[in-house]
């Protein structure tokens, strides 16, 4: 036994009586701000830790940080601005 469509029609009628539309236009605004927000911090973090990975890396350990980075190439330069 699930809720059918005119039950559910009939709860939004009620919810919509109780809180106005105002309220809940608000209410979805603030929502979908809270969850942009925790997806931004989701990603921040998701560098955060692949940073911390690099530092780890034996391979990255031994080269010295006065070096000059590599300079891409033509090819490398338009797979990145493809991306």
């Amino acid at each position: 036994m699930g809720i059918s469509w005119q039950q559910l029609l009939i709860l939004l009628v009620i919810v919509l009586l109780i809180f106005g539309t105002k309220r809940l236009r608000n209410l979805g605004g603030d929502l979908g701000g809270a969850i942009k927000g925790f997806k931004k911090a989701m990603k921040e973090e998701g560098k955060k830790d692949g940073e911390e990975e690099d530092e780890k890396d034996p391979e990255l350990l031994g080269k010295d940080d006065n070096t000059k980075p590599q300079q891409k190439t033509s090819s490398e330069e338009k797979q990145s601005q493809d991306k």
